[in-house]
């Protein structure tokens, strides 16, 4: 998306100065404020591109859980396409963020069936397990949500700290609903935004 992104803002800059040459004085006015409306709509879309960004992490449910009792598990996220720890390019250039969207999906076996969970709570924080915070959660949990499910996120941490690291931890909280026979690896998708400083 960036890539395209990028390309496409380039061909209309060149689009645009090779009509403000050819085109006669009278329409050069014209041509000029939409280069100009253009390139700022350009630099917007990418700032909020390169704002919103996963953070991915698989847990395993072992099958030897007992129903309706609290479990946990924990595993270490990462971004794949950003690096804001303070050390690296983009530490500086970020603040104020933010939760704005949480999924878990079946990963191994595919088929397995969330419903099986009652409920979910995942948390996120520092390498160290400091500074833990709710992120999202999901208290009514169908029996039969099937392999996909999002969940309800909690924003109302701000979490620049934690993703200044090079990586989280993140911890699900769970209740089996029936005994399973597998022990499924669940893969969590969090959505993070923030704004760029100025």
């Amino acid at each position: 998306m960036q890539l395209t992104l990028n390309l496409f803002c380039v061909v209309f800059v060149a689009a645009i100065s090779y009509l403000v040459v050819v085109i006669p004085k009278v329409m050069k006015p014209l041509f000029l404020v939409a280069f100009i409306l253009v390139f700022a709509s350009c630099a917007m879309m990418q700032s909020i591109v390169k704002s919103t960004f996963p953070y991915t992490t698989t847990v395993t449910i072992p099958k030897t859980d007992k129903p309706g009792e609290e479990h946990s598990a924990t595993a270490m996220a990462t971004s794949f396409d950003q690096d804001f720890r303070k050390d690296g390019n983009n530490g500086a250039k970020v603040s104020e963020v933010r939760m704005v969207s949480a999924k878990l999906e079946s990963r191994d076996p595919s088929d397995f069936n969330i419903g099986n969970l009652s409920m979910v709570k995942v948390y996120m924080a520092k390498a160290d397990g400091t500074d833990e915070v709710l992120v999202a959660s999901r208290t009514d949990i169908t029996a039969g949500v099937g392999n996909t499910m999002v969940l309800d996120i909690d924003n109302s941490s701000f979490l620049d700290q934690h993703v200044r690291q090079a990586q989280v931890k993140i911890r699900m909280v769970y209740k089996l609903r029936n005994a399973i026979q597998v022990s499924p690896s669940l893969h969590i998708i969090l959505g993070l935004s923030a704004y760029p400083n100025r």
